[in-house]
């Protein structure tokens, strides 16, 4: 277990060194040098001020979102179960975008933006949980009703846009999901809440296990089932919400990362819940910095400064190949 840690560690750190010389405008000898203490002042400003905290918001958000889904998937007993598809990151952004065409926040205000965002994410699951009514237990009507859910707040959202059309521009980067253009005010706001609700999520660790395990295990157990699901579901929407608030939509991640974690780390969660977290900050670096160079190429090639690819359009295109190949070489198992 220590040695698959130490190389997802390592993986890590891979990840973000491709990711700071990845961007446009720099070559990576220059950014090596600006790291070394050298470069100009430009230069210097463009790697710690830009570059740097997208790199910090990319992994932090990568966490929040793969701690969200196992969360999820545990307390729920549903492996479709993640912030995508249970109202958590469409309510996000709903509440968002709503409080900022209210004039209650601005996305020049990043912890009004997270308030809303948490609001709107509480919001969405618990439309879906009364929506599920008897049948939350069944991954397949839950799974149906989350899609409806997401539908239902996704058309809302769009209504809000059709009354202030001036912030399409900026929420279309929420929708797909972006770490375009983060400073270290997204950052600082982002990592205490990672840190207060990842601490909580870690102490759940031992109920979530029992909840895994089925609610007639747990009682038998002594844990009480209805406070520790509600307990695990307001962390994961939190944690989510804050991820969303951050970066906005990023696609699978919170729902395929915590497969890949119990995989790798097995099915105790206290050490498969830091694995995910692990996890998710290694996908979504890598898939940052897999953006920036596929857009660094495809501005070569069209001849065209302005084009950027969105890290939420890689994991959202990656992610849906990668779950129908799983779904079709397993047909009879059950999602």
């Amino acid at each position: 277990m220590t040695r698959r840690f130490t190389v997802l560690g390592a993986l890590a750190v891979v990840c973000a060194a491709v990711e700071l010389v990845a961007g446009r405008g720099m070559s990576p000898g220059v950014v090596w040098d600006v790291l070394n203490g050298g470069g100009d002042a430009t230069e210097r400003h463009i790697v710690f001020q830009l570059r740097l905290p997208r790199l910090m918001v990319a992994l932090g958000a990568g966490a929040c979102l793969a701690v969200a889904g196992l969360v999820l998937q545990s307390a729920l007993r549903n492996p479709l179960a993640g912030p995508e598809v249970t109202g958590v990151t469409p309510g996000a952004v709903l509440g968002a975008v709503t409080a900022t065409a209210l004039g209650l926040a601005g996305w020049d205000s990043p912890l009004a933006v997270v308030l809303a965002a948490c609001a709107g994410g509480c919001a969405g699951a618990a439309l879906l949980w009364l929506l599920a009514g008897r049948g939350r237990g069944d991954p397949a009507q839950t799974a149906v009703h989350g899609v409806l859910v997401s539908a239902v707040l996704g058309g809302l959202t769009a209504m809000v846009l059709l009354v202030e059309p001036g912030e399409l521009g900026s929420v279309v980067q929420w929708l797909v999901g972006t770490t375009e253009g983060r400073v270290w005010e997204h950052w600082h706001l982002l990592w205490p809440w990672a840190l207060v609700w990842g601490v909580a999520a870690w102490l759940l660790a031992g109920p979530l296990t029992l909840l895994r395990c089925g609610d007639d295990i747990a009682l038998a157990a002594g844990l009480s089932v209805r406070r520790a699901r509600t307990l695990a579901l307001m962390c994961a929407v939190a944690v989510a919400a804050g991820a969303v608030a951050a970066v906005g939509a990023l696609g699978f991640i919170g729902l395929l990362v915590p497969h890949l974690a119990v995989a790798v780390f097995g099915a105790d969660l206290r050490r498969s819940l830091p694995g995910a977290a692990l996890t998710g900050a290694v996908v979504v670096c890598g898939a940052d910095a897999v953006a920036q160079l596929s857009s660094r190429l495809l501005a070569t090639a069209l001849d065209s400064g302005r084009l950027t690819l969105p890290v939420g359009a890689l994991t959202a295109c990656l992610g849906a190949a990668l779950l129908l190949l799983v779904v079709r070489r397993t047909p009879s198992r059950t999602f």
